[in-house]
């Protein structure tokens, strides 16, 4: 009975027959096909783990909403109380319990200076959570005024920053605190924003104590409704939302609610999971190479196998469903061992580090997340599989016994080249529409085409160099030269194996770079040194003139500033704003607002006109270009914002670019002269120097601190280097999913050198019979890899500085600055790894024994 026969009938019994076969040439082991299992495993690995963590810290965050929140719903309002007929409707809900932030310098005796967070609670703080205190006591005794000093809890930073302890005195503003513990944890930490101090906690009369609630302060007040315990859900919490936008509609609130008690954290997260995911992606993507190079070695070992079921009368067709079928089994293998990890990913995360995340991880089995990983990494093996299966087709046995000599290339048919269509479709499809941000999925689908299409054409061109080079005199070097371009070269393989990983490779090493650069290196050229806030209306010209005064050289910027919500647009409320992804974080809470009838420094005006200096008319305003474009605004488009309870309509005069990299004064939002005419609103200024020093630095925030002690000062190198910690903490994330990547890359590599080893092995034998030695021969084999491995990496460096520059300026809007060293670090590490793995695999085929070899040609 023939293969034919057996496979005639259609339907379940010729995939059984396709499944006994695959299974059976199995049984042999995996050999040649763990670089396959290990690169599908390896990028199932990075999306599923990243999948699985991201997943958990979502459960966690909607878990712990409620906790985070410190209640089921949190009004805020910024610069002013609130009225006590909106108090009394929160009350009438439930429990309520008032929070206020905002930051202050802090003195202690010996007159050292810092800069703190400030929270001021009530006695009903917290109402949910609980408050790590060391040591432990009563919040009442805790906050209480004794002996003339309010008390406090602080954070252990600023103890260590001005060499304090536990019951020793300081200063804020006209206030003094005893500092009577420390603060380990607060269970509503996360719902605010990135402090650039130390925490201090002191109670509401301390505050007022201070003397900094000045008109204008930058002030937040968040009252927080714990809703009775038959009445604490989703809903009931959406009722208290919609009554109080009802009852109160220019109250000016920005609202949470348990389920998005920190919409910022949870948006940075999710970009941040796309970004990590897409990585992993690319991973897999460097792994299919893998995948193919495997493929193809494994057929073109197996060709006696195949030439054996097509004389017994199997079709292109049956062949093809019998390897097919073993690369299905082998990519599943491959997926399940990755989704295994992935998926205890979480669990090795908050059994390892749990004490230590800030973020509240539920360790969790997510079906949906492993599900896709295990999607991705069938449809990859497809994508790089089906081509070189495709190919056995239309081989006949003649041509499969004769390519141990002869290689022939041929397209496959038409159906499986539809088929391959079919796979990567599907691929891009399931990348772009389950993103996060589909723009940015489209742009790294887009490039990683383009990096696939220039890598062949790399090689092609490469290959098409060495053919027409002149003839060396060099023997070692003509013999490398012919290897690049013979047939069956490796040229193509290493250059797409090697290519992709060294072009991901760079890209994070440049945007690493240049994020440091931004950062935690030098400021840019004319940056301010400090920013000083809550700078009271009334005393702005005398500050400005005691700037000046103190630091005469020095340049200094003032200008009003109020907070404001943007309350709708075009007649369409915030909410129901279609924004951009890049736009969507301004209607998400309060922003900067300034007026002025100058231009201000650093925009420029790029579309309508400016209103001038002497204008009186009604309310115009300046967007940042951006902005408005992914707001789909247009000038002359009503903007309504809400500053301090009040709506304020105005029309849109003109777009602005705005240069936010010379870290200036400067605001999406600029209003003309009399928008907020009899607004209570304070100053913010920056002093530029012409040579800071630190201890410049340090006698201008004493001297600010003895003269106006209602006023903060912020020190620009100082915010950066917080801002950078968390950038750096996110760089090494990255770094993590990205040698994921180099892994991949570099087993490859390894696989395509491998799966030349037979043709290695068949010319070290035939040239050492003709008279060549062991060193001319590893001369010429390292030539060809460092010819080969450099051109490779020459590509990796440009295409990795072009994607990490285009990041850089369009996405993250940062000045980039191409980082040379790190690119001559990638193109030596690639030379290295590439004529390293070559010649351990050259010295295998030298140390073959040339009769064994030669009775089998």
């Amino acid at each position: 009975m023939t293969i034919a026969s057996e496979t005639a009938g259609v339907g379940g019994r010729a995939r059984s027959l396709a499944l006994r076969y695959a299974l059976r040439e199995l049984r042999g082991g995996l050999r040649g096909f763990y670089v396959f299992t290990a690169c599908i495993a390896l990028g199932v690995l990075a999306i599923a783990g990243v999948g699985s963590v991201a997943a958990s810290l979502s459960e966690g965050l909607a878990r712990e909403g409620r906790t985070l929140l410190g209640g089921d719903v949190a009004f805020s309002l910024i610069q002013r109380e609130a009225r006590p007929e909106e108090i009394a409707f929160l009350r009438s809900r439930g429990e309520v319990s008032v929070a206020t932030t905002l930051r202050g310098m802090t003195r202690s005796a010996d007159g050292k200076l810092a800069l703190v967070e400030l929270k001021a609670v009530d006695g009903n703080y917290p109402m949910l959570g609980e408050l790590m205190l060391d040591p432990k006591m009563p919040m009442k005794d805790l906050l209480a005024e004794h002996d003339g000093a309010f008390g406090a809890a602080v954070d252990s930073t600023l103890l260590a920053r001005l060499d304090l302890k536990l019951g020793d005195r300081v200063t804020v503003g006209s206030a003094i605190f005893q500092i009577r513990s420390v603060v380990g944890a607060e269970p509503d930490k996360l719902a605010g924003n990135v402090g650039l101090g130390p925490r201090f906690l002191v109670s509401e009369a301390g505050l007022r104590a201070t003397g900094l609630l000045q008109p204008g302060s930058l002030v937040r007040w968040i009252y927080r409704v714990k809703l009775p315990d038959n009445a604490g859900d989703d809903r009931a919490a959406a009722q208290l939302i919609n009554g109080a936008r009802s009852a109160l509609p220019e109250a000016g609130w920005e609202i949470r609610s348990r389920a998005n008690a920190s919409p910022q954290l949870e948006r940075t997260i999710n970009r941040f999971t796309q970004f990590l995911s897409l990585v992993g992606l690319a991973a897999l993507l460097v792994g299919g190479v893998g995948v193919a190079n495997a493929v193809k070695s494994h057929i073109d070992r197996r060709r006696d196998v195949i030439a054996s079921f097509k004389a017994l009368g199997a079709t292109g067709r049956d062949v093809f469903t019998i390897y097919l079928t073993q690369v299905m089994v082998l990519a599943g293998i491959g997926s399940v061992i990755g989704l295994a990890a992935g998926a205890a990913l979480p669990f090795v995360i908050v059994g390892l580090f749990g004490k230590l995340l800030p973020l509240p991880v539920v360790p969790a089995l997510h079906p949906d997340e492993l599900a896709l990983s295990f999607i991705y990494g069938i449809l990859t093996a497809l994508a790089f599989g089906l081509w070189p299966l495709g190919r056995v087709h239309d081989v006949p046995v003649a041509a499969l016994f004769r390519e141990t000599v002869v290689s022939e290339w041929h397209r496959p048919r038409w159906i499986y080249l539809a088929l391959i269509g079919v796979v990567i479709a599907l691929l891009i499809a399931v990348a772009i529409g389950l993103a996060y941000d589909r723009r940015i999925a489209a742009v790294f689908v887009a490039s990683s085409i383009a990096v696939f299409v220039l890598l062949r054409g790399i090689a092609a061109g490469l290959m098409a160099l060495a053919r027409r080079l002149p003839r060396s005199r060099v023997t070692m070097l003509r013999l490398a030269i012919a290897n690049i371009h013979r047939p069956g070269a490796l040229t193509p393989s290493v250059v797409m194996s090697l290519g992709l990983g060294l072009a991901v490779l760079v890209t994070i090493t440049q945007i690493d770079g240049n994020l440091r650069r931004q950062f935690l290196a030098a400021l840019p050229d004319r940056a301010p040194s400090f920013y000083f806030i809550d700078i009271p209306s009334s005393e702005a010209d005398r500050f400005g003139a005691f700037l000046r005064q103190t630091a005469p050289d020095s340049t200094v910027e003032d200008v009003p500033m109020l907070r404001g919500r943007i309350a709708g647009a075009r007649g369409v409320k915030a909410e129901d704003l279609k924004a951009s992804v890049d736009s969507e974080w301004v209607l998400q809470s309060d922003r900067g607002l300034t007026y002025t009838g100058e231009i201000p420094k650093g925009s420029k005006i790029v579309e309508g006109a400016w209103w001038g200096p002497d204008y009186r008319g009604p309310p115009l305003v300046s967007m940042e270009k951006k902005i408005a474009d992914g707001l789909k605004l247009k000038i002359g488009d009503e903007i309504v914002v809400n500053v301090l309870g009040r709506d304020i309509p105005a029309r849109i005069a003109n777009f602005r670019n705005i240069d936010w990299q010379g870290l200036g004064i400067n605001f999406v939002l600029v209003f003309s002269p009399d928008a907020f005419k009899g607004a209570p609103h304070s100053h913010i200024a920056t002093l530029t120097e012409t040579r800071p020093d630190p201890a410049g630095d340090a006698r201008i925030i004493r001297q600010v601190a003895d003269a106006f002690p209602m006023v903060t000062s912020v020190r620009v190198r100082e915010a950066l280097e917080t801002i950078g910690g968390v950038v750096t903490n996110l760089v090494l994330a990255i770094r993590g999913a990205s040698a994921v990547t180099l892994i991949s890359a570099i087993l490859v590599l390894g696989g395509a050198l491998a799966a030349g080893h037979r043709h290695r092995v068949y010319d070290a034998v035939i040239l050492k019979t003709l008279g060549a030695t062991r060193v001319r021969l590893l001369g010429a084999y390292a030539l060809e890899y460092l010819m080969i491995g450099f051109a490779t990496a020459v590509f990796g460096v440009i295409a990795g500085s072009v994607a990490a520059w285009l990041i850089v300026t369009r996405l993250m809007t940062l000045s980039f600055i191409w980082q040379a060293g790190s690119a001559a670090g990638v193109v030596v590490a690639a030379l290295v790894v590439t004529v390293g793995l070559g010649l351990a695999g050259t010295l295998l085929a030298l140390n073959q024994k040339p009769a064994m070899v030669l009775r089998n040609l």
